[in-house]
């Protein structure tokens, strides 16, 4: 019976309807205060509660989200010929629509499409009752099909439209209900809040209300009456913007054919897509019109600005891209995301232009001063050591705290005996790159009075994202520095407390040589996707973390160069001539050492003549003792009656004390087997064989190859460049531990006596090209 009740109040306020959509003003006809919601009996406390006041929300927040507004432009579900409804994307639309309602989200939809869907079955009536004559003349003549009144083609359309929405909702179990409005409808009190009481309750009996301004009798244009600072309900846009403010919606979405707002016209050089912006802020483009609809890009900017005004977050995107309800509702960075949200801190791309200053002074200095800055860093690692370690502690037990994995741990944590070996490593790294910049590494003469040097430089802007390690970040600090670079930095989460000091200890000894904006902590994680945008200013990017940062960040790179490496599966072969003691030696080592490294041994590959030979006993012994959980390849499975499991993949990067052991007929399985399986990081041969090795180093493709030592040397630190920014697998650029090397170019200096290219055309001069000395004292 309650039911019944329900449904009759809601079809009693559907015969008011042609009196009740205005999505309402929330003034008063004078602009003076908020019209308070009057509620009948039936209402709950439940519905106050959306007409509450929402704070400021972050793309974060946006999970969060109650109440949504989804507006369809007509460019999103008709086709592009305008002659009917692309029901692909649609159907798409309605998918994701679908999934938040289910969800326990309340969905409200402002849809176009009437006019093209009835433009569709009109023109086919058109046609048949024309005459055959009629016909043929128009196909000679080339002519166009009969024009249509868009008011009949509105009418014509509008229940086909609302059945196809039917049928495809049912689909997901979620019933609609459909209301029209036109512009009269919004200028009495009364129908409003009809209306508001309508949508709540349909609201409450998880119907979706499906909205459209009912163009079969829209009055014809007049000049907006806006005296009490209301938009006009002239457009969907506009329409949404009331509807969502007059039902205290959290979220407004705009679909539209468009990407969202420019920073200028899109197409100009300097364009850029703003993925958040803010109207007392920011300055945008607002040129262009949409394809279909009566609103162009500046309707939607002030819809969406009336519509955050009244506290409703309002995102513009392209409703062509996969996902995109779903994709915004998670907080990623689709269109434009309007907010009043106050963000903490410097937006990210000042940061990134202070670094590419920063970094131009820094490269100014002398060798001795940039030396001096990583000298006093490292100096303040020791002095300030206690502080250190008291902020690492309070992230190691917060990451314990919510059940890090013991891997992960091992990366955060910091020690005494960390800080002094990452302080010696700085002091390495200053004393090495005291004459990197600016260096001549290559000088020859042209010609006769031209001299042609190649000089070192930086390569200008990194930023490094590195997940776990807070050593990390001095480190690359001192890098960047040495190298002249400008630097952002992006660490984890989980070690917030440590980079927090760290990177206040860089700033610290920076400031009396460069701006301390040379060098800037990226605080938020939504930020990356805007600074992979900005190849203006970053020119560089090393992500250091597991495979899916790595991929994650090549994915949403926007013409900037990734430097890094995706896995760290590194493989020991224990060679037939190899040495028994030397060979638990390493594999220990490179197992053991340090679990959780990158370059640690995750596969252990052992030639056939040890499979039943004292040495394998002994090797799985000592895995067993030092507690290394074993599995068993493919091969060594098919021996083994009993023992370890059988591994699920052969490239697998374990990061524990864990791993693979093969059994392999000969050297050039093993090739064969690492460069297959392999991630191109480092490898390594255990064998007394000059031969075997000789080609094992020159076969195996990976950065880092090894004859009868650990790979756990893989590392900046012990290759003698005092620390890395990465480790990289790529074969351009850098490769394997970067260091200072790694981050410098060079650029050609030539120095000429009044030579023009066409005196050597013209055969008056002669090219030389002679090599010269690169110290011409």
């Amino acid at each position: 019976m309650l039911l019944s009740r329900k449904a009759a109040l809601i079809y009693k306020n559907y015969q008011s309807l042609a009196q009740s959509l205005s999505a309402v003003s929330l003034y008063q006809s004078h602009g003076l205060g908020l019209i308070k919601p009057r509620f009948h009996k039936y209402s709950t406390e439940v519905d106050q509660d959306f007409f509450e006041p929402h704070p400021a929300l972050l793309r974060s927040d946006l999970n969060k989200v109650k109440r949504i507004v989804i507006k369809l432009g007509s460019a999103v579900i008709t086709r592009e010929d305008e002659c009917g409804l692309a029901l692909g994307r649609l159907g798409s639309i309605v998918e994701q629509v679908a999934e938040l309602q289910n969800q326990g989200r309340q969905m409200i939809m402002v849809t176009s499409g009437a006019v093209a869907f009835g433009k569709q079955k009109l023109r086919q009536e058109a046609v048949l009752s024309m005459s055959m004559r009629q016909n043929l003349n128009s196909i000679e003549s080339g002519g166009r099909p009969p024009s249509l009144e868009p008011r009949a083609c509105a009418a014509a359309g509008q229940s086909g439209l609302m059945s196809l929405y039917d049928a495809m909702f049912l689909q997901y179990g979620v019933k609609t209900a459909q209301i029209l409005v036109t512009k009269p409808d919004f200028q009495n009190e009364h129908s409003r809040e009809n209306l508001r009481e309508t949508i709540t309750e349909l609201l409450k009996l998880n119907i979706i209300p499906i909205v459209n301004a009912n163009d079969a009798v829209a009055p014809p244009p007049e000049a907006d009456m806006d005296l009490a600072g209301v938009i006009s309900v002239k457009d969907n846009d506009s329409l949404a913007a009331r509807l969502a403010s007059e039902l205290n919606s959290e979220l407004l979405i705009i679909m539209s054919d468009v990407n969202g707002l420019y920073t200028a016209p899109p197409g100009m050089p300097d364009s850029r897509l703003l993925h958040t912006y803010s109207p007392n802020r920011d300055q945008v483009s607002t040129a262009g019109k949409s394809r279909v609809g009566t609103g162009g890009m500046d309707s939607k900017v002030k819809a969406a600005t009336y519509a955050l005004a009244r506290h409703c977050s309002v995102v513009i995107c392209n409703g062509c891209e996969e996902n995109a309800i779903l994709n915004i509702v998670k907080g990623k960075k689709v269109g434009t995301f309007f907010t009043n949200a106050v963000h903490r801190g410097t937006p990210v791309e000042l940061q990134a232009k202070q670094a590419r200053e920063g970094s131009r002074k820094l490269q100014a200095l002398s060798g001795m001063h940039r030396t001096a800055i990583v000298n006093r860093l490292a100096d303040l690692l020791l002095e300030r050591k206690e502080d250190i370690l008291a902020a690492n502690q309070q992230d190691v037990q917060e990451a314990f705290a919510e059940g890090m994995q013991q891997s992960d741990m091992a990366r955060l944590y910091l020690s005494e005996q960390k800080l002094e070996t990452l302080a010696a490593g700085l002091r390495q790294i200053g004393t090495d790159s005291i004459d990197s910049v600016g260096k001549v590494v290559q000088r020859s003469r042209m010609a006769e009075g031209m001299v042609l040097e190649k000089i070192s430089v930086p390569i200008g802007v990194l930023m490094v994202i590195f997940e776990s390690r807070p050593d990390a970040l001095p480190q690359v600090a001192a890098l960047s520095i040495c190298s002249g670079n400008g630097l952002l930095l992006k660490g984890g989460k989980e070690a917030k407390h440590s980079n927090k000091i760290l990177f206040s200890l860089v700033q610290e000894a920076i400031e009396p040589f460069a701006p301390i904006d040379t060098v800037a902590l990226v605080s938020r994680r939504e930020d990356i996707a805007d600074l992979l945008h900005l190849n203006q200013y970053i020119d560089l990017v090393v992500p250091r973390g597991s495979e899916e940062l790595v991929t994650r960040i090549r994915e949403q790179s926007q013409g900037i160069p990734v430097l890094g490496h995706s896995e760290g599966i590194c493989h020991v072969y224990v060679d037939q001539d190899a040495d028994p003691e030397m060979a638990l030696h390493i594999v220990r080592d490179s197992k053991c050492d340090y679990p959780a490294a990158c370059n640690s041994m995750e596969t252990l590959l052992i030639h056939k003549a040890h499979r039943e030979s004292n040495l394998f006993d002994k090797m799985c012994e000592m895995l067993r003792l030092q507690g290394v959980t074993v599995h068993a390849g493919p091969k060594l499975g098919q021996v083994l009656k009993f023992g370890p499991s059988l591994a699920a993949s052969m490239r697998t990067e374990y990061g524990s004390l864990e791993c693979a052991i093969e059994i392999v007929e000969d050297l050039d399985e093993a090739i064969d087997h690492i460069n297959t399986f392999g991630s191109s990081h480092t490898d390594s041969i255990i064998t007394n064989n000059d031969e075997n090795a000789e080609k094992f180093l020159k076969m195996v493709d990976s950065a880092c190859v090894f004859r009868n030592a650990s790979t756990r040397f893989a590392d900046g630190y012990r290759f003698g460049l005092g620390a890395e920014v990465g480790v990289s697998t790529s074969r351009i650029h850098a490769r394997g531990p970067v260091g200072i090397e790694g981050l410098l170019t060079y650029k050609y200096v030539l120095t000429g006596s009044g030579q023009a290219a066409s005196d050597f055309s013209a055969g008056k001069e002669k090219f030389i090209h002679e090599r010269l000395p690169l110290n011409l004292d």
